[in-house]
């Protein structure tokens, strides 16, 4: 990455995307607002950088679609997805007052219309709350079923025209293996789209690298955890593993 622009924000326009395990903490599900409360503190102070944002949020917290894939409950897998896709409304109305409590001017747009509960996503429109200055909360995905919210965050940022997207996890980035069971995992702090998929490293579905690889978004990946974490990402300070195209493979 570069060093970051002293007249602004490294990147002007990024998509946070955030599951719903981190509205809760580690082991447990629900929305605990300390949690959201934290995450809203980093994600305000990204914005008085002068950067615009929006965020994709997941909803694994209260329900993930897919965990009824090979289960015995007679419900249609679609539906179990449609389940999930609400999920991520709640954990956007809490992100919402949330970020509305620390004086953040906020809309939550949603890919299925509930017109009581948020604005219909419209790509323009999205755009324009963006350019005042509002952080964009983006749930419900992108609508459809057998879509998980990592390719919904990927779609947005190719539609919203970002920078990139931020993927925050709880590790430091991209490791060769599971960094909680194998103590010598490597950290990779650069890689392209291709070790990613050849590797078959776990860091959004295949869906998602392959459509960032293909219209060149590129994608950084942190731990949120770490306080000033998605500031720093944002000023494009070296945190995390950056994947991107113009990566070079290590011969």
């Amino acid at each position: 990455m570069n060093s970051p622009d002293s007249t602004g924000p490294h990147f002007r326009r990024v998509v946070l995307k955030l599951s719903g395990e981190s509205f809760s903490p580690a082991g447990e599900r629900g929305i605990t607002m300390d949690e959201v409360i934290e995450i809203s503190k980093q994600i305000v102070k990204a914005q008085g950088l002068g950067c615009e944002v929006a965020v994709v949020i997941g909803g694994g917290n209260i329900l993930r679609g897919a965990q009824f894939k090979s289960s015995s409950a007679n419900i249609q897998e679609a539906t179990a997805h449609y389940m999930g896709m609400l999920a991520t409304v709640i954990n956007g109305l809490a992100l919402q007052d949330a970020l509305e409590s620390l004086g953040c001017d906020t809309r939550l747009m949603t890919a299925i219309r509930m017109d009581g509960v948020a604005e219909p996503y419209i790509r323009r429109r999205a755009h324009r709350h963006l350019e005042k200055g509002r952080v964009v909360i983006l749930a419900a995905g992108t609508g459809s079923p057998f879509v998980t919210t990592d390719t919904a965050a990927t779609q947005r940022a190719l539609e919203l025209e970002a920078d990139v997207v931020l993927k925050a996890t709880r590790v430091d980035g991209v490791y060769s293996d599971d960094p909680e069971r194998n103590p010598h995992a490597v950290l990779y702090r650069e890689l392209n789209y291709s070790q990613v998929l050849e590797q078959n490293l776990r860091v959004m579905d295949h869906t998602a690298i392959t459509q960032c690889m293909e219209h060149g978004m590129p994608l950084l990946v942190f731990n949120f955890k770490r306080n000033g974490n998605i500031e720093r990402a944002v000023n494009g300070e070296a945190v995390g593993t950056y994947i991107s195209s113009e990566v070079k493979a290590e011969t």
